[in-house]
């Protein structure tokens, strides 16, 4: 049993791997803002976003697969315009440091939990191991070695099932959507969206799976053609990577609407609050394993956070990038992963709570992602790019819905802000 799980484990691949990452700190502390906020009344949000992410996520990989470029390649070369390519570039920069920076404050206050030393000497210890590690090692070996730690967070679906919990509710509010119509909701709606739809794993995704491919053909010393089974084989471990990203997602919401909001806790403002929605099943040990969790998820997602940026910018800019590269093969590409971990890393000296931090970062990939998820429906319609492997009515349906949905409660957040 366990060398069938250590081979499985083994062959995990960018779709699992996204799935984990999707799981961030950022995405842990807007769950537990939610469930502790507004109960289980959100629990419909995990149901309706899990074939939306999977449609996303597979066209994002079909485009990577069948084209061997990322997302930012083929924009560059089917739509030219220049001014649009700097601000896409600009605005996946801006947003991905900023939720490294979150990642960061998240990942530190965590830590402090157990080790009560100053947060800022703590982030200075993750960023410096963060580069070491992306510049040193294959993205592969830090997946590899740390997909482990994210094991953590399935203490939150142990935690769902020890807490007593009114299960008719729980099956009500998944089944059935459920908010009030005000500023609060609305915001948490788009987090929850931003944090779960996120842009950042759109590039990932794509460029992920051209490296994969292109190691590939690198070992086999031909070029790989793209069959329907080997699509069919991405889209099911995409699936299943989307599947474990929002069972985890579940659990949070409905094991801090249980304990959290059960107990009055209705505003999350630290780690030890949002930890001691485990103490049903870790007791006095809660904070040892939410930090865990959020460290895991933290180092896993951070790599792909700061990756993802360079791969956009690189291929923008046509430089040679890729994780599977050393650092004298691709400065340029490297050197965007070291500012952007930087910066981010710079941002814990704005003293911004760490927690509103996390959750406003998703807040801001919520009304950025219907400007990328319109693209990548043109690019994966398009049989000049696809050939004969353009989207399905299915994956075309979902995709507009997940477009229409994220584009009216963008639009709902701007008015309820303007509004005041």
């Amino acid at each position: 049993m366990l060398k069938t799980i250590r081979k499985y484990l083994k062959k995990i691949g960018p779709g699992i791997i996204t799935g984990a990452s999707d799981d961030d700190p950022s995405g842990i502390a807007t769950y537990s803002i939610a469930g502790a906020s507004q109960g289980y009344s959100l629990l419909w949000s995990s149901l309706l976003t899990f074939p939306l992410m999977v449609a996303i996520q597979e066209m994002c990989a079909r485009i990577g697969v069948v084209t061997e470029k990322g997302l930012a390649g083929n924009i560059r070369e089917h739509y030219k315009s220049k001014l649009f390519l700097y601000s896409l570039a600009f605005l996946i920069i801006i947003a991905n440091t900023l939720n490294i920076g979150a990642d960061l404050s998240g990942m530190a206050a965590s830590i402090q939990l157990i080790i009560p030393i100053d947060v800022k000497l703590i982030a200075i210890v993750i960023t410096i191991l963060i580069i070491l590690l992306m510049v040193f090692f294959p993205y592969k070996f830090i997946a590899a070695n740390l997909k482990w730690l994210t094991f953590a967070l399935f203490a939150y679906i142990a935690s769902a099932l020890v807490v007593k919990q009114d299960w008719i509710q729980i099956i009500y509010n998944t089944l059935v959507p459920n908010f009030k119509f005000d500023r609060n909701s609305i915001t948490l709606i788009i987090a929850i969206l931003g944090t779960t739809i996120s842009p950042y794993l759109f590039f990932w995704q794509t460029s992920a799976e051209v490296e994969e491919i292109k190691e590939k053909e690198q070992i086999m010393h031909k070029k790989i053609i793209v069959t329907k089974h080997e699509l069919k084989q991405i889209r099911e471990e995409v699936s299943i990577g989307m599947f474990l990203s929002n069972l985890v997602m579940f659990a949070i919401i409905a094991t801090s609407a249980s304990t959290l909001y059960k107990f009055g806790i209705r505003d999350i403002f630290t780690a030890d609050q949002a930890a001691k929605a485990l103490e049903p099943i870790a007791g006095k040990a809660s904070s040892y394993l939410f930090t865990l969790g959020i460290v895991g998820t933290g180092l896993l997602a951070i790599p792909v956070l700061a990756g993802s940026a360079a791969y956009a910018v690189s291929e923008i800019f046509q430089w040679r990038e890729g994780l599977s590269k050393s650092f004298r093969q691709a400065k340029s590409f490297y050197a965007v992963i070291i500012a952007s971990t930087l910066v981010g890393f710079l941002m814990i000296f704005a003293n911004i709570n760490p927690f509103k931090a996390l959750f406003y970062t998703a807040v801001i990939y919520g009304l950025i992602s219907p400007i990328l998820i319109f693209i990548i429906l043109i690019l994966a319609n398009n049989k000049k790019i696809m050939g004969k492997y353009t989207n399905t009515l299915a994956t075309n349906t979902l995709g507009i819905i997940a477009l229409l949905i994220m584009s009216i409660a963008s639009a709902f957040f701007i008015f309820f802000t303007i509004k005041g």
